[in-house]
């Protein structure tokens, strides 16, 4: 299955990825519900607060094929920074609603 990430962008200074990129690797937290082998596709950031930027973001990863858009831990949980996005549900559901039929969506990643 092919896997793209949205990151919080203001944590983008404090973390490169590791534990995201570790999780997908290693099959835990939300990617160890995926079946079959998981392939990487793109990385990016939310595009900023108040994440309306989000849907963009999304289609880039579909149209490099993601079959899945997993949403960073950071976004839900504020790591590493203790701050959590404010709008964290309102970009996930602005994504299930546009994207849901076409990709899977998943509301963390580790």
């Amino acid at each position: 299955m092919k896997v793209g990430i949205i990151r919080c962008m203001q944590t983008e200074d404090y973390c490169p990825g590791t534990t995201d990129f570790m999780a997908l690797r290693n099959k835990r937290g939300s990617f160890a519900e995926l079946d079959g082998e998981l392939e990487l596709v793109g990385f990016t950031n939310c595009g900023g607060c108040p994440g309306k930027r989000v849907l963009l973001k999304a289609k880039l990863l579909i149209d490099r094929g993601a079959e899945v858009i997993a949403f960073a831990s950071c976004i839900r949980k504020g790591t590493p920074m203790g701050y959590p996005c404010l709008f964290h549900e309102k970009m996930i559901q602005m994504v299930k609603e546009k994207f849901g039929q076409q990709v899977q969506i998943l509301e963390y990643s580790h």
